[in-house]
């Protein structure tokens, strides 16, 4: 295809010259007059493992040259890939200044060529917070071309997982490739650019595609941050912090893996709350700061106050509860999120009616009994035996378990609010109905 690449710098730089390698015809675009001659001397504006040599070969073989001029080259291509900075504001905002030029000089371009060598597409490869595209970008777009996207032209948002410094080498071997389409057809012109490059392509909205890159780089963050901290705290307690995470990495069943990785509700149960609270009373008494892991626990229970917000907004007064224990498959209620969510429920005075297929008082013992007993005291009045009971009693039900008896009597769209924590095997059926509110979409 024949591309334009606005904005040369690492992103922008790396997928021109990648591009072009793969046998594109590319034109990339900057502003600054010295990354412009840079290239087309066939030299690196970026320091960059294997950029150098590429941009060599693929400007001497005439697959890539640069402009300064945004016109010469939205004219001379059909797709183009915005590269260019999104940079944080003092106040930690997302600056999209130089998405928003560059958005009227590509409408301003593509009118003029109204409609020759067929529809061209815009694809935003910069980092933007979801929304950016469709309610900022696409209307500039749309007032500059004089026409309508996803119609008269293509939009589409192409997030980048190029690492700086093997940048080139994760071009050419990505992890995965997203595509956001507006329309099928922007996302097919997309999909084609890297046709033959490995890694799964996933073909979503665009505001998932744009959702997606912050994941990554929230949770890439997150990562280097707790390493760092439980480093920290092994290495004050004279632990060998590198050989813990030695065995760490190398579970793949529950700590490098999908496994707690899913939206949902608050964890809880006899293990996690404790032994988060000891680590962080460990770490306090050795002096070491620990902001990640002591905000865990917190973070934890703002979550569970979020069914309570939904609850509230409901204005309804009679409530019912589904699942009481901290997980399925087991009567253990110590430290249950569901317990908790139980006891802030009643403490504003709602008319509360819990059914709990494994929870029987009869069968509580020991520590689980009087853990429930002090937390709920007046369990007994609570606790009824049938999915039919609660239901007959509640205006709005907090569905809290994934039991196929609750989730096959739950009713569709009767004017019962159902609030769902879990995800229900049928959420995306349920979306719909009158009624059903998801905790986490």
């Amino acid at each position: 295809m024949r591309i334009s690449v606005l904005g040369l710098g690492y992103v922008g730089c790396v997928s021109a010259a990648c591009l072009a390698d793969l046998g594109h015809e590319v034109i990339g675009v900057d502003v600054n007059q010295a990354k412009v001659d840079l290239v087309n001397d066939g030299r690196t504006p970026v320091v960059e493992e294997r950029i150098g040599e590429l941009i060599s070969e693929v400007v001497r073989t005439g697959a890539l040259r640069a402009t300064g001029d945004v016109r010469e080259a939205i004219m001379g291509s059909e797709v183009s890939l915005v590269c260019v900075g999104t940079p944080s504001e003092p106040n930690g905002s997302l600056c999209t200044t130089y998405l928003e030029r560059v958005a009227e000089q590509i409408g301003a371009a593509v009118a003029e060529r109204d409609g020759q060598d067929g529809r061209h597409t815009v694809v935003f490869r910069s980092t933007m917070l979801p929304g950016t595209c469709l309610n900022l970008l696409v209307p500039i777009l749309e007032k500059h071309t004089g026409g309508t996207a996803g119609v008269d032209f293509g939009v589409a948002v192409n997030p980048e997982f190029l690492r700086e410094g093997t940048s080139v080498r994760d071009f050419f071997d990505p992890p995965k490739t997203v595509v956001g389409e507006l329309d099928p057809a922007s996302g097919d012109v997309v999909a084609a650019l890297y046709e033959g490059l490995p890694g799964e392509v996933f073909r979503v909205s665009v505001p998932t595609a744009e959702a997606i890159k912050y994941a990554d780089n929230a949770f890439h963050g997150l990562k280097i941050g707790f390493a760092n901290e439980l480093g920290a705290v092994c290495q004050a307690l004279g632990v060998d912090p590198h050989q813990v995470m030695d065995v760490f990495l190398a579970d793949r069943k529950l700590n490098i893996s999908p496994a707690y990785l899913r939206p949902g509700f608050a964890f809880g149960g006899s293990c996690l709350p404790k032994d988060l609270r000891s680590l962080v009373h460990a770490a306090r008494r050795a002096d070491v700061s620990v902001p990640i892991l002591s905000h865990v626990l917190p973070s934890n229970s703002d979550h569970l106050q979020r069914a309570v917000d939904l609850v509230e907004r409901t204005g309804k007064r009679r409530a019912g509860l589904f699942g009481l224990s901290f997980k399925p498959g087991t009567d253990d209620l110590r430290e249950s999120p569901l317990v908790e969510l139980a006891e802030r429920l009643i403490g504003k005075g709602y008319d509360l009616r819990i059914h709990d297929a494994n929870v029987s008082l009869s069968r509580l013992l020991g520590a689980n009994r009087e853990y429930i007993e002090t937390r709920l005291p007046h369990i007994a009045q609570l606790l009824v035996d049938s999915v039919g009971e609660v239901l007959e009693h509640a205006e709005v039900c907090l569905v809290g378990t994934k039991d196929p008896a609750v989730l096959s009597a739950l009713p569709h769209g009767d004017g019962t609010v159902l609030i769902d924590l879990v995800r229900m095997p049928d959420a995306e059926a349920r979306r719909t109905e009158p009624g059903y509110v998801g905790l986490v979409w």
